[in-house]
């Protein structure tokens, strides 16, 4: 993924990983909606998983399950490992 840089080689914007849940078991169809993610079927919800450039990637992602009709019920950052 994309970094914005600032001078001197800093980035300023970090990939986030997130997971984002919604009702209902995804079938073959919904799944291919979303093949830039993984998806992880649960008891009765899917589970998107994506690392994202920024918060307006975030938005985007967002707007696609809704415009989806689909229940969110949860949005998690997961936790990164600290870069060396």
């Amino acid at each position: 993924m994309n970094q914005i840089e600032r001078p001197g080689g800093r980035n300023l914007v970090q990939p986030q990983t997130y997971e984002i849940t919604f009702l209902g078991q995804a079938g073959t169809t919904l799944r291919a909606e979303f093949e830039d993610c993984e998806v992880v079927i649960g008891r009765g919800t899917t589970t998107l998983r994506t690392e994202l450039p920024d918060r307006g990637a975030l938005s985007g992602l967002m707007e696609r399950i809704n415009g989806l009709g689909l229940d969110v019920i949860d949005v998690s950052l997961v936790a990164s490992l600290p870069r060396r």
